[in-house]
């Protein structure tokens, strides 16, 4: 079994704030957290027993992933981190907030940005404020050695880079926790639930589009992955469309992200 879900409310995702955040580490405010606490007692609800929890490198992801584990008293299990679980580079949106990008790049652009697949935002210079390059958790001594990326030097990402620079380790370290039949949860952020939903389900271009993915509210799915041993692979060869456990939290999410500029 997989269980995804976007982090908790931050405080730049709250309507009030509505700016990107991207890789800016930006905490959780109280409704996140308490949302945390709901994806907890909903494991709990449903006797989903996680064995295994992957997050991002963001704070925001981290935290909601331990307030739940803590609250269905699973907060034992294996922890693994990974900036490929981060949120979409943003680049040079981030700290901005969404009115301030569309009157800057307009409504056609900022759409294409937010909802396609293909177009990046404007990249960030190295050196401007919420750049990463110098972040420690982005240096060379954590590099998990699966391809040639350096993450330190990410300026900007489109849909397709976050399933690009995520493919080498969901092929390596979640595909087997599956095909192992373990229980896996997966923390982390919109745009790579989107991502994950998109290869899951064979989305296509406009449908992903149209997916808009709540905040704090955890999503099931019944798959079945098979391991090749001699050519060491592991596939999916079945897959449910997924089932959110709180369906009116998710619709109630759905368009509270909708209902962002």
């Amino acid at each position: 079994m997989l269980v995804i879900m976007r982090h908790g409310q931050s405080t730049w995702t709250q309507s009030s704030v509505n700016k990107f955040a991207g890789w800016v580490d930006v905490p959780l405010t109280e409704q996140g957290r308490d949302q945390a606490r709901h994806a907890g007692e909903l494991l709990a609800q449903y006797h989903i027993k996680p064995d295994v929890v992957f997050t991002s490198l963001l704070s925001r992801s981290i935290t909601t992933a331990n307030i739940a584990l803590d609250t269905c008293d699973r907060l034992w299990i294996p922890v693994h981190r990974t900036w490929r679980l981060n949120e979409r580079h943003y680049g040079a949106f981030q700290g901005q907030t969404r009115p301030e990008m569309l009157a800057q790049v307009g409504a056609e652009r900022l759409q294409a940005i937010r909802r396609g697949t293909h177009t990046r935002p404007p990249e960030l210079a190295l050196d401007a404020p919420y750049a990463q390059c110098h972040d420690p958790r982005y240096s060379a001594q954590f590099a998990d050695q699966l391809d040639m990326i350096n993450p330190a030097l990410i300026r900007a990402e489109c849909l397709d880079d976050v399933w690009q620079r995520l493919q080498p380790y969901w092929n390596a370290e979640i595909l087997p926790k599956l095909a192992a039949g373990q229980t896996v949860l997966i923390v982390t952020h919109g745009s790579v639930v989107r991502q994950i939903v998109r290869v899951l389900n064979h989305l296509d271009d406009d449908a992903i589009q149209q997916l808009n993915v709540p905040t704090g509210v955890p999503m099931k799915f019944e798959l079945t992955v098979e391991h090749n041993a001699a050519a060491g692979t592991n596939t999916i060869v079945s897959s449910d469309e997924g089932t959110y456990l709180d369906e009116q939290a998710a619709r109630a999410g759905i368009e509270a992200v909708h209902a962002l500029v």
